[in-house]
């Protein structure tokens, strides 16, 4: 026998002056699992109404924010393993102007975006100039993703040959987003975690890209819980040296580097490194916060400062995330940083080991508030998280108002249940 349990909503919070929350008066029959993925019970469950997020009436001035945003795969067609990604571009596009009609910029053709992971090059070409012609025609800030995925790593040899290749790789992407008018984030390269062999060699190609870059760069740190293949990158497996080798860089290029994305889910190398940036001479450099664990204190900051932000948890709670900004550009950093707070349980969830399976849960909540027809990704990837993950990840978004049309929400989330052959 399994055992049923009820949950009833009125106005509640868990975290001190986070939104207050209040029961939408839907209700769902949601399974509970124990560890071995069998369902033992299930919960009746009022959903919340959503948050009281609020669009900005004027743009967000004290933190310079980015979304991640996925891409939306047409339905039907072979978003398979290895097959070429079709894009659903209406419903993709759609998606960017909701997160930049909550003032927060799009940071596109990034690991969210599923490079390297489903989202080939000629894709992510169209990709690069359509979502920048789209924020152009709405005045929205948009940053897109250069590296070397055109290149099979497997194929690229350590040694000269080898490193011109990963250069010119990155020189074409680059072109790519200069030319469609999007600010250039230099991503980390797999094939030039393969075939560089000192510290050394990491400075001979960025030096190279950053030469040629047209304006500020944003420099990507993405750690190896995102992808394995960038092990030892800038040249150690060692984090205080790889950190040396970056700030010795960003040094030599400081003005044409905006700011640096680091996504290591470390909050203490963040904040040191943050206050190694700002202690540099001549042109400022902004750490963007890639942490999408403990983004809430590192975007409030500190007596020292504060990190921005370039984050894939922002494409999945960009409503709160906005509402948070706007506290802060207010002077309520108590609010903004509680509103955060009361998003890092989903976050923390989301992002949860294996890291790079993330998209699968950005997916899922964007098609439980319906902005894609259907649950999928490209190249298959919908089937990286399980049924009791994503089940979780609904109560979590819940509880902290994210679902913002709980009455859809519950339907698809019973027709889910149903295809996974799950008695709700």
């Amino acid at each position: 026998m399994t055992a049923t349990t009820s949950t009833r909503t009125g106005p509640r919070t868990s975290i001190a002056h986070a939104p207050e929350l209040t029961g939408s008066g839907v209700t769902v029959r949601l399974p509970r699992f124990d560890d071995a993925g069998r369902a033992v019970g299930t919960e009746v469950r009022e959903l919340n109404a959503p948050g009281p997020w609020t669009a900005p009436a004027e743009p967000i001035g004290s933190r310079v924010a980015f979304a991640a945003a996925h891409v939306v795969p047409r339905i039907g067609a072979e978003n398979v393993p290895g097959a070429p990604a079709v894009v659903d571009w209406d419903a993709t596009l759609a998606y960017r102007h909701q997160i930049w009609r909550f003032g927060l910029g799009v940071a596109d053709a990034m690991d969210t975006a599923q490079r390297g992971m489903g989202l080939d090059w000629a894709a992510t070409q169209e990709l690069v100039r359509r979502s920048s012609a789209e924020a152009a025609s709405v005045g929205a800030r948009i940053a897109c993703g250069a590296g070397t995925d055109q290149l099979d790593p497997a194929s690229v040899e350590p040694g000269e040959a080898g490193l011109a290749a990963v250069i010119e790789a990155y020189r074409e992407q680059v072109h790519v987003v200069q030319d469609a008018g999007a600010q250039v984030i230099v991503m980390a390269s797999r094939a030039l975690a393969k075939v560089a062999r000192s510290p050394e060699d990491y400075a001979r190609v960025y030096d190279a890209v950053l030469t040629e870059a047209e304006k500020p760069v944003v420099l990507h740190w993405l750690g190896t819980m995102f992808d394995p293949a960038l092990a030892g990158y800038w040249g150690s497996d060692d984090v205080e040296s790889a950190t040396a080798t970056f700030l010795d860089l960003i040094k030599a290029h400081q003005d044409r580097v905006d700011g640096v994305k680091v996504s290591l889910l470390d909050a203490g190398h963040e904040i040191g490194l943050r206050r190694a940036l700002a202690a540099l001479d001549g042109s400022p450099v902004r750490l963007y916060t890639g942490d999408d664990f403990n983004y809430p204190e590192l975007i409030a900051g500190d007596e020292q400062g504060h990190s921005d932000a370039l984050l894939g948890i922002f494409a999945a709670i960009y409503p709160a995330a906005s509402t948070a900004l706007q506290a802060f550009d207010a002077g309520d950093a108590a609010r903004g940083h509680a509103i955060l707070a009361s998003t890092e349980r989903l976050g923390r969830h989301i992002f949860a080991a294996p890291t790079y399976y993330y998209k699968t849960g950005v997916a899922f909540l964007s098609w439980l508030n319906g902005f894609q027809p259907g649950f999928q990704l490209v190249g298959g990837l919908h089937s990286g998280r399980s049924a009791a993950h994503l089940v979780e990840l609904a109560r979590l978004a819940d509880g902290c108002g994210m679902l913002l049309d709980p009455g859809l929400a519950a339907r698809r989330l019973g027709a889910f249940l149903t295809t996974n052959g799950v008695d709700s």
